[in-house]
């Protein structure tokens, strides 16, 4: 992927260059940069804040309650959960991040349930209950897009939260889609 990114700034340099527009790209690339640092440092509290709110459910037992109110649903998606309380609960914490739009909270309890679910599995090639998760943390339902909305804020949105319908509709097509797909393919082994 970096000879791709290298060919491409390249190539865009090469242009103004020869254009006679190097000033405008050097102008470009320097705005650019200012304006990434700018938004990245405007979204950090906000990350920050869902992401410890998300330690402060888990240490007060929030994620335990919200493991049992998902167990069904958990259990019918996921089955060796059914076994392992510990897998149930990181695929509940990353599921409630999700929710939240907080994919970066929902990694880390992601990774675990992905390697629990290995050892379940056992084997070279990923199993159906893997590649599920990952179709769930790809296409994961959005009820507070907490993350986007922290974007369009830091963008200047008048109502950050505006978007709300369209991201429930678009979130919950995409995981039935996904699990759809999933399930069709469902042990095939390429």
């Amino acid at each position: 992927m970096t000879w791709a990114w290298t060919l491409l700034a390249g190539a865009a340099f090469l242009f103004a260059a020869v254009h006679g527009r190097g000033a405008a790209a050097a102008a470009a690339l320097t705005e650019g940069a200012r304006s990434a640092v700018e938004l990245a440092l405007g979204m950090l509290g906000t990350v920050m804040f869902w992401s410890g709110l998300m330690e402060v459910m888990d240490r007060a037992g929030v994620s335990d309650a919200l493991g049992k109110l998902l167990r069904p649903a958990l259990e019918r998606l996921f089955p060796s959960c059914r076994e392992d309380g510990e897998l149930r609960r990181d695929l509940s914490c990353n599921v409630t991040a999700n929710m939240l739009g907080l994919g970066n909270a929902a990694t880390p309890a992601g990774i675990r349930a992905a390697v629990r679910l290995r050892r379940h599995a056992g084997g070279d090639t990923a199993s159906d209950e893997l590649c599920r998760l990952a179709v769930l943390n790809t296409a994961s339902v959005q009820l507070l897009p907490v993350t986007a909305a922290a974007l369009r804020a830091g963008l200047g949105a008048e109502n950050p939260f505006d978007i709300l319908p369209g991201v429930w509709v678009t979130s919950l097509v995409s995981v039935s889609v996904g699990l759809l797909a999933e399930r069709l393919l469902e042990g095939r082994r390429g």
